[in-house]
């Protein structure tokens, strides 16, 4: 059986790339921005003719699309700038928190079996949680399942906690399991010492602040021991981590800068695309191609961790038992 798939805000493609390594096939995908839909055309060419650059709306239903045909799957990842607790005190949009409902009209036309909507947890205070879900239930009659996930418990390098509504037309959706194991380090994602270029981690040219961070981090782990910096956090954990634990949530920020010691001098870069792809554990042949450097962190960064996608995807539609059939 061949299960069709759509995408609604799609950013680059993280979401998909879950779904194809659980055997759906994509066949059509949006979102407001151009080198998301470029990056999601390069990945997805059975999809490539329907993958349209648009803002959706109230009004926005699948005539967007060419020839669409049977859709069995449908993914969403709503805007979730504005549920997230990262942005402090800062305004709420509200227009930007409801676009979970923009989904309605495909949902009434297509007519999927499957829906998979995925958002930051803290969507679940929004008051309109419990109407979306009403929604869903009575008008369109899914049977819900909400599940918050941490990609590290999925074989992903990374703390990436998501709350993702999972619904089904015809039966209970079950909860999804992890796979268990220790959790993968952030360490496995580096490239060999000698890929990038580094420069002096204490120097006049660098930022006081980052200085005094990396003294807290050499003070408590000790001289020779690799480390990542941390910026732009707000977890009061120090602004530093180790490198033995997972990656700390990847945002739309170039945020983590890795510290190593050569000859007993701690230098410094920044990690780079290729690494923080496989923090979100995206395929091998998932392509970064679109864009400025920030552009391609922007798109990982709001993105859905593949394998937590897949383990979503494989356990509501019962498709393939392995991740192998996309990767061959």
């Amino acid at each position: 059986m061949t299960i069709r798939g759509i995408d609604l805000f799609c950013g680059g493609g993280g979401s998909s790339a879950g779904a194809a390594m659980a055997g759906v096939t994509m066949v059509g995908a949006v979102d407001s921005w151009d080198k998301a839909t470029a990056t999601y055309r390069d990945n997805f060419p059975t999809a490539a003719r329907n993958v349209i650059t648009a803002r959706l709306d109230d009004q926005t239903g699948p005539e967007i699309f060419t020839d669409i045909g049977q859709v069995d799957l449908l993914l969403a990842s709503p805007e979730c700038t504005h549920h997230s607790v990262a942005r402090g005190a800062q305004p709420r949009c509200e227009e930007s928190r409801r676009s979970g409902w923009y989904i309605m009209r495909f949902i009434e036309d297509l007519s999927p079996r499957w829906i998979v909507l995925e958002n930051v947890t803290p969507m679940r205070s929004w008051p309109g949680f419990e109407d979306l879900l009403r929604e869903l239930k009575v008008r369109h009659n899914y049977r819900l399942r909400v599940q918050a996930l941490d990609a590290a418990e999925f074989g992903v390098p990374q703390n990436r906690r998501r709350l993702f509504i999972i619904g089904d037309r015809r039966t209970e959706p079950a909860e999804i399991a992890t796979p268990g194991g220790q959790p993968q380090s952030a360490r496995q994602i580096l490239a060999p010492p000698d890929a990038y270029r580094w420069t002096p981690l204490f120097s006049e040219r660098r930022a006081r602040k980052t200085q005094e961070r990396a003294r807290k981090a050499i003070g408590e782990l000790g001289e020779g021991v690799d480390f990542l910096l941390v910026y732009y956090g707000s977890d009061k954990a120090g602004g530093w981590q180790s490198l033995e634990r997972p990656l700390r949530t990847l945002t739309t920020l170039d945020r983590f800068g890795l510290v190593r010691w050569f000859d007993g001098i701690p230098m410094m870069r920044m990690l780079q695309v290729p690494e923080l792809k496989r923090a979100m554990g995206l395929p091998d042949w998932f392509r970064l191609d679109h864009g400025t450097r920030r552009d391609q962190i922007r798109i990982l960064g709001n993105g859905v961790c593949a394998p937590v996608m897949q383990a979503v995807v494989q356990t509501l539609c019962q498709t393939v038992p392995s991740a192998t059939l996309a990767a061959e």
